[in-house]
């Protein structure tokens, strides 16, 4: 980084510390945007859940039919994370964004249009390919808008959308699928995502043709920004250790978000015994506690970074503190009561979301921004196939023990053991030495 643009930064710093006139906001509006984005985007996928009960009642589809179609969705999400990647990194996130949602608020409304198993599973499929490019399009977003010492803050606020999502879809898709019809329900998610996709383009442009960001604030968002490199090839990627780092974290951990929102459910309803309407609570806080972690977990490794810590050292200090608050739900099968457990995977959920916040913000510290969106695509991917395969193996070995005692023994080592592989591969989280040929 040069001297100006140290000079620049530490001034904009000591300007928010000493409480003068602020730079701007114009990068938390931006910020905004991607949390909406992720919300849309986790509302959607929930629709089908949700409204499971009464479409296997009208449609007449079996439990194991309902597999084939929860399946597509994954298999689309895992091979469109790559393509997705790609996309934003070659046209740009104003566009690349825009075709992503467009993509899946259409594959969303086309539920409305099912009558079929094929039909859904045809439409989930779709709705995979486009939900995959949310996180590529966002992290490059946050790379874009977002110096360094603010980027893991603002993904785990946007990465907040992964519970604000789950918590809005309960309340909201039952009352419109009662009221008008579980088309509507279908129709009413997909209209969501066409409204942001028509004010993002309205409003959305690069820092350095944003018409209204002001000097001050572009000063600050640029002062720490990488020199720039052309478009990497994207097999090229594959050879750095760094790649790799990103693509453990995500294959390691990724499973456990997915086995905590997929299972959470049945495990409470079995091993206590709840109702439906019981769930409702315990779930609520399982969801909001999650969206506080993502928040605080991104926060701590900026204010580290304030306090003097450099930036890469602030990020593995938070991801090991995450690692270790999930390891007691190891517990969480042993718990005399349902609060008990819930409260071990509260805190497991939370630090998982802190953990993703800064898994996410890495990969913008270790490569310049030409490479950002498909180094997440890549890594994405592995975190999608890891999470078919612990969720196949979840159901073996509930089939054999009936017991969850090994998947929260699995889920409690699964961090650590992530983040001994990300720094054997990336010491120090060492920023990748990428050229352009």
């Amino acid at each position: 980084m040069s001297p100006r643009a140290k000079s620049t930064g530490s001034a904009c710093a000591e300007e928010l510390a000493s409480g003068a006139p602020r730079i701007g906001n114009m990068r938390w509006t931006i910020c905004a945007m991607l949390l909406a984005a992720t919300s849309i985007n986790y509302v959607d996928r929930q629709v089908l859940s949700i409204l499971a009960p009464v479409l296997q009642r009208a449609i007449g589809w079996t439990d194991l039919q309902y597999s084939y179609m929860v399946g597509g969705f994954q298999l689309a999400y895992g091979l469109g994370l790559l393509l997705a990647g790609r996309l934003v990194d070659r046209i740009g996130t104003r566009l690349g964004y825009a075709i992503i949602m467009a993509v899946w608020s259409l594959a969303a409304m086309s539920h409305a249009l099912a009558r079929t198993v094929l039909g859904f599973a045809a439409a989930r499929f779709l709705l995979g390919l486009g939900e995959s490019g949310n996180f590529p399009a966002a992290v490059k977003t946050t790379s874009e808008w977002f110096p360094q010492r603010e980027r893991a803050f603002a993904t785990g606020i946007f990465n907040a959308g992964t519970s604000v999502g789950p918590v809005i879809a309960p309340a909201l898709v039952p009352w419109v699928a009662d009221r008008f019809g579980w088309q509507a329900a279908f129709l009413m998610t997909g209209i969501f995502s066409i409204t942001w996709v028509a004010i993002w383009l309205v409003f959305y442009r690069p820092p350095g043709l944003h018409p209204r960001l002001g000097a001050a604030e572009r000063a600050y968002i640029l002062s720490d920004r990488e020199e720039q490199v052309a478009a990497i090839p994207w097999a090229r990627l594959f050879g750095y250790r760094q790649t790799w780092a990103f693509a453990a974290g995500k294959f390691m951990t990724d499973p456990v978000w997915w086995f905590l929102l997929f299972w959470l459910p049945l495990f409470l309803a079995q091993r206590f015994h709840l109702s439906i309407l019981q769930l409702t609570a315990p779930l609520m806080l399982v969801y909001v506690l999650s969206t506080v972690g993502s928040v605080a977990g991104g926060w701590l490794a900026g204010l580290l970074n304030r306090r003097g810590m450099p930036i890469n050292r602030a990020r593995r200090n938070t991801m090991l503190l995450c690692a270790c608050l999930v390891t007691p739900i190891f517990f969480a099968s042993r718990a005399p009561s349902e609060w008990g457990a819930v409260s071990l995977i509260s805190l497991a959920v939370a630090a998982h979301q802190g953990w993703s916040a800064n898994l996410f913000t890495t990969v913008s510290d270790m490569f310049p921004r030409a490479a950002v969106g498909s180094v997440v695509g890549i890594g994405a991917t592995l975190g999608s196939i890891g999470g078919v395969l612990f969720s196949l193996g979840t159901g073996w070995i509930l089939h054999f023990t009936h017991s969850y005692s090994i998947l929260f023994a699995l889920s409690a080592s699964a961090y650590l053991l992530a983040l001994a592989a990300m720094l054997w591969l990336a010491p120090g989280f060492k920023p990748a030495l990428v050229t352009e040929y």
